[in-house]
């Protein structure tokens, strides 16, 4: 696949974003930007929403993982499904009921602005790196397939990229992003299917022989209740499901941003539950995608693997070049789904969450919501930058697990305002919410040791949360009473 077709096929993708961008946020407001005015159809949502859970580091890992993990997956996106009810029920409500830009103005009503803050900083720390490392990765396939055959430096394909999440988000803010969120869910579903068909009908196979060639397949096991110590153990990917998604899409702006923009808690209820469920058969495709690229693999003597192997088949010799134009929309479309809504979120939370927007006009807020929009784009630039000096792949790791570090006390601090009507001293809630990841830090390093050779996985946000929900309750303040 050449770099001209690769060019050609980012540019018409963007032409196409940018339209739709401008179409949807040319009149809006501060309010159109934080929350869409709170106007946004709840379908619309539903379906940018399942986009918005699909990185560009998903669509070519999950495929990739069925070698080690089978269909394993499938049981925390089950827990994924129970964990948007309790969402549904019980934060959307109460998000509502609150009249919320930031969901973390909860945490300034329930304990007071040493709470407010913890919850700010913490996932402005998580957000800025996992969705700069998110469109690091990308960047670098963009590199090897554009940038560099022209002799150009990475430092300009990162401003370029960051530039052009810049651009379509920063007039409508959330107000675009769920309308280009719908565009980047129709690319992403319609590269997957339209992979399968094409890999299925080069294997020469019906659907028929597909379907029990994958049924009969050791790639497509989903369910292990054989060894506790597994971390693909069902009941840690299923609670640990649960638990992530209650933390990573409930207690995350990025997520509940979309999810605030509906017209009231009923339809953002009909969307969470509706979203969950389809994300479960996207999920389903792409792990069957997966299946068929190492069957594809095997026949052709193809030896990547891994998060190697979509790319490689796709933008192989093997088939039409619609197929590694399919590929190039369903990257770029998942990666800039993450990134124009990780800036878009960063922006509102930094901007209400910790500038503050209380007493200003606004025209003011507009001013500052747009200056605040431009520093999150460079940062983001800077960052990612930063990590292509670097060049470690465990660096990535790093960030992915302080991403779930910093997500625990978000967790914890949330179930105790809502479990718990007690007062805390709200002073000591910066400290718990720094010891309870260093806790788990040091029982995630020694578990096999001192557990009998059991290792942690993700069940780490639920220790994590725990540890603050405790910590929480040793400093209760007897003295006082919630009002």
């Amino acid at each position: 696949m050449t770099s001209s077709i690769v060019i050609i096929t980012v540019l018409g993708y963007f032409a196409l974003l940018f339209t739709i961008s401008y179409i949807a946020g040319r009149h809006a407001d501060n309010s159109g930007f934080f929350i869409g005015g709170r106007k946004s159809p709840w379908w619309a949502v539903s379906i940018a929403t399942i986009g918005a859970s699909i990185s560009g580091v998903t669509f070519v890992s999950v495929p990739g993982m069925v070698t080690t993990s089978s269909f394993g997956y499938l049981q925390m996106v089950l827990g994924f499904t129970v964990g948007y009810i309790i969402i549904a029920f019980v934060l959307v409500p109460l998000f509502y009921r609150k009249k919320l830009f930031s969901i973390y103005g909860y945490l300034d009503s329930r304990f007071g602005l040493s709470a407010y803050k913890t919850g700010a900083w913490l996932f402005f720390i998580s957000k800025m790196l996992g969705a700069s490392v998110r469109l690091f990765l990308v960047c670098l396939t963009f590199q090897i397939l554009i940038f560099t055959p022209f002799h150009l430096p990475f430092i300009l394909n990162v401003f370029i990229t960051v530039g052009l999440v810049w651009i379509y988000t920063f007039r409508g803010g959330v107000k675009s992003i769920i309308w280009t969120d719908v565009l980047k869910t129709i690319c992403i579903v319609a590269s997957v299917v339209l992979c399968i068909i094409y890999i299925t009908s080069a294997l020469n196979l019906s659907f028929g022989e597909m379907a029990n060639y994958i049924r009969h397949s050791s790639m497509s096991k989903i369910f292990f209740f054989d060894d506790i110590n597994n971390k693909e153990y069902f009941f840690k990917q299923f609670f640990a499901g649960i638990f992530t998604v209650i933390a990573m899409t409930g207690l995350d702006q990025d997520m509940m941003q979309r999810n605030l923009s509906c017209k009231n808690s009923h339809d953002s209820q009909k969307n969470m539950l509706i979203s969950s469920i389809c994300q479960l058969f996207v999920i389903l495709l792409f792990l069957i995608l997966g299946v068929m690229l190492y069957k594809f693999a095997y026949v052709k003597g193809i030896t990547e693997t891994g998060d190697s192997l979509f790319p490689a088949v796709a933008t192989s010799s093997y088939f039409p070049i619609i197929v590694g134009i399919l590929f190039i929309i369903g990257l770029t479309a998942s990666a800039y789904s993450a990134a124009g809504s990780a800036l878009t979120s960063l922006t509102t939370s930094f901007t209400v969450d910790i500038i503050g927007i209380k007493d200003k006009s606004e025209k003011q807020v507009k001013k500052l919501r747009q200056n605040v929009h431009v520093i999150m784009a460079v940062l983001m630039a800077i960052t990612i930058y930063l990590f292509g000096l670097i060049n470690s792949t465990s660096v990535i790791d790093a960030v992915y697990i302080l991403a779930s570090y910093t997500y625990g006390p978000i967790l914890g601090l949330f179930a105790f305002g809502i479990i718990r009507k007690k007062p805390v001293r709200n002073r000591w809630i910066p400290l718990i919410a720094i010891l309870s990841p260093v806790l788990c830090f040091i029982i995630q390093q020694n578990s096999e040791q001192w557990f009998n050779g059991y290792q942690m996985s993700y069940e780490l946000l639920i220790l994590n949360a725990a540890f603050t929900y405790i910590g929480l309750c040793l400093i209760i303040n007897k003295e006082k009473t919630i009002s």
